[in-house]
């Protein structure tokens, strides 16, 4: 018997990821992601943290689909620009989420701008990561789980690789060479903030779904 979680976001990428690490935990869970929905209400992300974003976004997949529901807040911390863009990183450049490659393009070149005159030393940043699932319990109510990832490492001067998706092109993984869009999909989520987080909570998935 397959079993649903409902990931929530619009993000290929993410969805494929998400597949790729629960599939060792879980192989007979299915993951549906908001394009596979009809009618969706988004919610508006207006938490200050990752943590309370990512919740905000599994309660209201819940809420409208009654299924267990897994969704991700993350984003990239720069050291030379106080922690920004942080929560802000989807819409950094002033774009909506569901632009796709014109914001992640936009987001990238303004960050690079903004970075022009940062020497090397000093460009550290992290990618960092919050996943929560939201369930019903046995006994009502409604059962929440959080895991948290960080990546550290640096930002280069400009783009390189074609694999991922948001700022991996200009982020490079600490103890690495390549960015992370130039890293085969299985060393990514080896390293990543979000393979990390996902890699802590797909055990806690797999039990809820399957029972075991």
């Amino acid at each position: 018997m397959r079993r649903v979680v409902v990931l929530a976001s619009r993000n290929a990428g993410k969805l494929t990821e998400m597949q790729r690490i629960l599939r060792e935990h879980a192989p007979d869970v299915d993951v549906l992601g908001l394009e596979d929905l009809e009618d969706y209400p988004e919610p508006a992300e207006t938490e200050p943290t990752f943590e309370g974003n990512a919740l905000i976004k599994a309660r209201a997949a819940v809420a409208a689909t009654g299924l267990p529901s897994l969704a991700d807040d993350s984003g990239l911390c720069v050291d030379a620009l106080n922690g920004m863009p942080g929560v802000l990183s989807a819409r950094w450049s002033g774009g909506r989420p569901g632009d796709g490659g014109d914001r992640d393009r936009a987001n990238n070149e303004l960050l690079l701008a903004q970075l022009a005159d940062v020497p090397a030393e000093r460009r550290g940043a992290a990618f960092r990561c919050a996943v929560a699932f939201v369930h019903p319990g046995t006994e009502g109510g409604l059962r929440e789980h959080v895991a948290h990832g960080v990546m550290p490492g640096s930002i280069i001067g400009e783009p390189r690789g074609s694999g991922g998706f948001g700022y991996d092109v200009v982020f490079v993984a600490e103890g690495h060479h390549q960015t992370s869009a130039e890293l085969p999909a299985e060393e990514k989520d080896a390293i990543s903030h979000r393979g990390m987080a996902l890699r802590a909570i797909a055990p806690t998935v797999a039990e809820a779904l399957t029972g075991r």
